[in-house]
């Protein structure tokens, strides 16, 4: 078994990518696997705080979220940012779920990523603080 030392980790290339067709746009698009702070990020995004603190899922632009976290440029650098997500949002359910179904596998995401987040944030104590 092959230890890895800390510069062997730091400089794998372990970010594997999709090219998608999406005809409603005309071209295709790269589709990337997240960081692990973009899936933080990701995750977090998924959250809201209730009226009573506690957090609770919140899957308003769910696919749109996830198509924002992944899709790159050729050099690797996010096409879209935060304050882009509803124009994102706006365009063709076909178009984000077919980018957001390629995001999924390459994220390891299944289709219980949802409840499990719930389950997750039920745990959670309401005075703890979120970035959300």
């Amino acid at each position: 078994m092959l230890i890895l030392s800390k510069a062997d980790i730091l400089g794998a290339n372990d970010l594997e990518s999709q090219t998608v067709d999406v005809p409603e746009w005309g071209g295709s698009v790269i589709v990337r696997a997240m960081t692990g702070a973009q899936r933080d990020a990701y995750d977090a995004a998924l959250l809201r705080r209730n009226d009573e603190g506690k957090l609770e899922v919140d899957t308003l632009n769910m696919r749109a979220k996830l198509v924002l976290w992944t899709v790159v440029d050729e050099a690797g650098a996010l096409l879209f940012t935060p304050d882009e997500l509803d124009a994102l949002a706006a365009k063709s359910a076909g178009a984000i779920e077919r980018i957001a179904d390629a995001a999924a596998r390459l994220n390891g995401l299944h289709r219980d990523a949802v409840a499990d987040a719930a389950k997750n944030s039920a745990s959670d104590p309401a005075g703890s603080s979120s970035s959300v």
